[in-house]
């Protein structure tokens, strides 16, 4: 193939070109995120029922939710929480690769089925099912500088004009608005309405009966009577549009021709549908509305729709309210990329001024410098193609691939450039003769550093989504540079170079003073190979000493997943005893704005006072504050400022506040933290399952392994148990039914039917007015109407017992459940922390176990695929040098050098104190490639040599020396290349950094043990393979011979 292009270079330009014309054009298409969807997708049931207790809540709607979820397809495991705000959810989790709509739809269709049975105020309220990830893209919210609007009107705002339009946006799975719009607020005098001898239950029916929809048709319409010429719409006002109008219901209408209204009992407004968050931005009150991803969207693509549809809408704003994106996460992203495209470019600067350094002439260094562009160009089209993204994971293997892409078009140039030097030869004569010599070489050293990467591909869960997306970029970017090194290369060489002289180095004192030092350098490890060659039983003894090494380093390396990185904010839960009220929960948030924003370093914070990633309630908050550009922090951290909150916070005694680092890929959970949940899977009941936590939590706080170990969800409160006496009841003529009512309408909250307002139908919502019921009394002052048409109050069959209640209900695959977390301690990887956990759990009582899930899930599944994977990559390399060679020998020559480079690779993050994460484990597979590529230029032409008669010491060491100068420029662009990986600052650093000093310590140790230890291993193998045969051919000998 080579020789066709080297009389045809237009053709070779010609490919060149389509490749360059698609890449261009595939750039631009190409979806830019920070990671691949990695995490397996999930399903969100959320479920409303007003005034219920997690228990309600637990028994009469998720405990029927979750016994249809067992038919759904490919679900891998479900949890449910159901809290004191009388909201509930179910979070599905799907095997990785299930589509995420038709989960959707699976669910909602399994749903369908038992929504029968739920309560009616739940089916009501409304029952939603969504795919979304769990943390948080951004929030938007509206916001009034001079006061113009309340936090009601912006709410309100915000549902009628923002939210659908938000979620209209491609890649928006849900939008959490953390406020209502507004509602008709009934707020009942419970000792009015007993006055006039009204009950609740009178009340709700006078509006539902004065406040309908009425069709009352038309006159005329048909069929008619003869000679009807007209048609007329008849027009009612069924539905109240007003206040007035509300106030003015008829609850009675007496015999003297009084009458009583609602306003007689009630005080009717316009108020919010709910009151259980309050937001603030940077201490001031706003409204908010948090964006959630779809599984797999593009996190960058859309933020930036959300934005730009957010400046559409701000013009229609009204006059002195502006809107805000208080939280935005697709900034690191933005950044993490161009880092990453910052490293492409360094790297590619110090390949080219290594191969300049070495090939010392323009021409030579101009050639890889054409091609590496091209491969990477053809690389963006095949991304394109198979759906893959612009993100980390792929732009890293681009980083590394740079390296490696260079190599073959070094190879050919600078065999080239000696056979031009050392036989006189013409450009296209010595490319041709070049070519036949190194194609072997080229083709074997692309198929290993491809197959190589093959197993990545049976990889399951998150890493392997993982290793799919790296390995793709870098096996393309390898099958090009090999592809263009057969065609374009050889086709640039042969019209690009001029003849040259034996002593064409020799022009400048620098070239001089190079090559002779290289010569001198070149001779002395040709005499030093001699020896070690001949003394090949001593090198395989140091060899296996070294391999002992390496498996005792290796096993001592402490596990991770992903490195945390300085994303650029930290999240802030606070959480206060369970009957705490806003007001308390208010004064704590205060007290940590006014820590925050005293910061120079940080930009801002948002807080939901209500909600928290473990549960809501009136007792918790959540806060996300974000950092300044990374650029102009003056080197402050994420974690520097987590910190010294932590330190300003930890006076608070009023409840717990705890600052956590969001996770290395949001998809797998809101939190950094290592996750867990304890499962009384023997349902001993709630007190144990607490004891059983309490035990845990002790032994986690008490470990060296581990630290800030927390219950991640709402903390036991007191309740009042309602106590009612039926035999009374009835013997007062008292309904059950009637007493029910009337707590849930009066203490909770009674949703009636809806009302017009302005272009929206809005809910009418009646409850008792805040002070009737702010105490136990309160309760058993409201009166219920027996069946004799009289008022028995409460107090007579009703008795409050007071008790300690659990304020969140848990449940994990089906079994109840509490959620812990907690962190590993410093020095400690989090898959040593991970092993402590599970040792811990084994001392729990009988019944209780761990179930990991999120980050920490991942993790344990990653651990388990490494040593296989790794084990199969060196495999298929093995078996193809043995097809490449039709030899068992070569390519154990080839594949002995494989453990020198993972030592290299395990030393560099020994040094640096580096966990063995994913990143680590993609360098080290990486590295059986590189330390395979450099032992493959040896033995390639070791073997030629000794077919062509020389001796197999002779052979071994005149390969090493003729090809000790490509090994050591190649490898040396390669390092470099990697550099700016392994000394990475700023955003992503810590990604960088953990694939970058793996591979840059394995190739280090892949080249300067290899170029030793190579030749070595090349005679010892095939000094047996040798022996064998001779062996072999004598015992073959014909009985003929045998009796002369």
């Amino acid at each position: 193939m080579s020789q066709f292009f080297i009389h045809r270079p237009v053709f070779a330009w010609v490919i060149a070109l389509f490749i360059i014309l698609f890449g261009c054009i595939s750039i631009p298409k190409l979806p830019i995120s920070r990671y691949p969807s990695v995490a397996p997708p999930t399903v969100s049931i959320m479920a409303t029922y007003p005034g219920a207790s997690p228990k309600e809540m637990n028994d009469g709607v998720l405990s029927l939710i979750e016994g249809e979820l067992s038919n759904v397809k490919n679900l891998m495991y479900f949890e449910s929480s159901a809290d004191n705000s009388g909201s509930a959810s179910i979070t599905a989790t799907f095997k990785p690769g299930t589509d995420s709509d038709l989960a959707q739809v699976d669910v909602q269709n399994q749903l369908k089925a038992v929504e029968s049975r739920l309560p009616q105020v739940v089916r009501q309220s409304g029952l939603s099912v969504e795919s979304a990830t769990s943390n948080f893209l951004m929030i938007v919210g509206l916001k009034s500088d001079d006061n113009r609007f309340d936090e009601i009107a912006l709410n309100d705002y915000l549902a009628r004009n923002i939210v659908d339009e938000l979620r209209r946006i491609e890649g928006v799975g849900r939008v959490q608005s953390f406020g209502a719009e507004k509602a008709m607020r009934i707020w009942i005098d419970p000792s009015k309405l007993n006055s006039l001898g009204l009950t609740m239950n009178d009340v709700s029916q006078a509006i539902t009966q004065q406040n309908t929809q009425i069709a009352p048709g038309s006159i005329g319409a048909a069929p008619t009577v003869l000679g009807q010429r007209v048609t007329v719409p008849l027009t009612v006002q069924g539905q109240l549009t007003s206040v007035e109008e509300f106030s003015n219901i008829i609850l009675r209408a007496n015999n003297n021709g009084s009458k009583v209204v609602l306003s007689d009992v009630a005080r009717v407004e316009i108020g919010s549908q709910s009151y259980g968050y309050l937001n603030r931005e940077n201490g001031k009150t706003a409204t908010a509305a948090a964006i959630q991803l779809t599984p797999g969207a593009n996190a960058v693509k859309t933020a930036d729709a959300v934005q730009k549809r957010l400046a559409e809408l701000s013009q229609s704003l009204p006059a002195g309210m502006t809107y805000s994106i208080p939280f935005n996460t697709a900034p690191f992203v933005k950044v993490s990329i161009n880092k990453v495209v910052h490293t492409l470019v360094e790297a590619m600067v110090l390949v080219f001024f290594v191969m300049f350094l070495f090939l010392q002439n323009i021409r030579y260094t101009l050639i890889p410098a054409i091609v590496a562009p091209i491969a990477l160009l053809g690389t963006f089209t095949v991304m394109l193609l198979t759906g893959f993204s612009i993100n980390v994971l792929t732009m890293f293997g681009m980083v590394l691939a740079i390296g490696i892409i260079v190599d073959d078009a070094i190879v050919v140039v600078e065999n080239v450039e000696r056979l031009m030097s050392e036989k006189g030869l013409s450009p296209k004569e010595a490319t041709s003769k070049a070519m036949k010599e190194i194609t072997g070489a080229i083709i074997g050293i692309t198929l290993v550093l491809t197959a190589v990467f093959i197993p990545m591909a049976f990889a399951s869960d998150s890493v392997g989504a993982i290793y799919k997306q790296f390995t793709l970029s870098m096996a393309v970017s390898i099958l090009f540079s090999a592809f263009l090194a057969l065609t374009l290369t050889p086709a640039l060489c042969a019209t690009l170079l001029k003849p040259v002289n034996a002593n064409h180095h020799e022009q400048t004192r620098f070239a001089k003073w190079f090559n002779r030092g290289f010569n001198r350098m070149n001779n002395r490890y040709e005499s030093q190979v001699n020896v070690l060659v001949n003394r090949k039983g001593r090198m395989m003894l140091v060899f296996v000493f070294l391999c002992a090494i390496l498996v005792l380093v290796y096993r001592q390396l402490p596990s991770s997943f992903l490195p945390e990185e300085d994303q650029g904010y930290f999240i802030t839960n606070i959480q206060l005893p369970a009957d705490a009220t806003t007001v308390r929960t208010l004064d704590v948030v205060k007290k940590f704005e006014q820590h925050a924003l005293s910061r120079p370093a940080i930009e801002s914070t948002m807080t939901v006072i209500g909600f928290g990633f473990s549960g809501s309630g009136t007792n918790t908050a959540q806060s996300f504050t974000t950092l300044k550009d990374w650029e102009t922090r003056n080197d402050t951290s994420t974690l520097d400022e987590l910190k010294l909150a932590e330190e300003a916070m930890a006076d608070v005694t009023e409840g717990t506040v705890m600052h956590m680092l969001p996770p290395s890929i949001d998809e797998l959970g809101t939190s950094s933290d290592i996750t867990f949940f304890l499962q009384d899977r023997g349902n001993q009941g709630y007190e144990a399952l607490k004891a059983a936590e309490a035990k845990m939590l002790e032994l986690a706080n008490n470990s060296k392994s581990l630290s800030d170990a927390y219950s991640d969800g709402l903390p036991a409160g007191t309740s009042i148990h309602l106590d009612i006496d039926r035999q009374k009841a009835e013997a007062l003529g008292v309904s059950f039914t009637n007493i029910s009512e009337t707590l849930s309408t009066a203490i909770g909250s009674l949703y009636i039917n809806d009302f017009p307002n302005k272009g929206r139908m809005q809910q009418v919502i009646m409850q008792a007015d805040a002070s009737s019921r702010m105490q136990i009394e309160d309760v058993l002052k409201l009166y219920v109407r027996n069946i004799n048409g009289g008022m028995v109050p409460l107090s007579e069959i009703v008795t409050p017992i007071w008790s300690e209640s659990a304020p969140q209900f848990i449940r994990f695959q089906g079994y109840p459940a509490v959620r812990i977390s907690g962190s590993a301690a410093s020095g400690v990887s989090s898959g040593e922390a991970m092993a402590e956990i599970e040792k811990m759990a084994k001392q729990l009582p009988s019944g209780f176990t761990i179930a990991w899930t999120g980050q920490a899930l991942q993790e344990l599944h990653s651990a388990k695929q490494a040593p296989m994977l790794m084990a199969l990559s060196m495999f298929v390399v093995f078996l193809v040098l043995a097809a490449l060679y039709e030899s068992w020998a070569i390519p154990l020559s080839v594949m002995l050098v494989v453990p020198l480079g993972l030592l290299g690779a395990v030393l560099a993050i020994v040094v640096r104190d580096m966990p063995n994460d994913v990143f680590f484990k993609v360098g080290m597979i990486t590295v059986i490639g590189l330390s395979a590529k450099n032992a493959i230029l040896i033995v390639e032409f070791a073997k030629q040599l000794r077919e062509q008669g020389n001796g197999l010491v002779q052979s071994a060491v005149q390969a090493a020396k003729l090809r000790l100068r490509p090994i050591l420029m190649t490898s040396l662009a390669f390092g470099l290349g990697v550099m700016p990986l392994m000394l990475a600052e700023g955003a992503s650093a810590e990604t960088q950094r953990a694939i970058g000093t793996g591979v840059f310590g394995g190739m280090v140790s892949a080249t300067l043990l290899a170029i030793y230890f190579v030749p070595a291993f090349f005679v010892f193998v095939m000094s047996i393979q040798e022996r064998l045969k001779s062996w072999q051919q004598t015992n073959k000998k014909s009985p003929m011979q045998l009796e002369g």
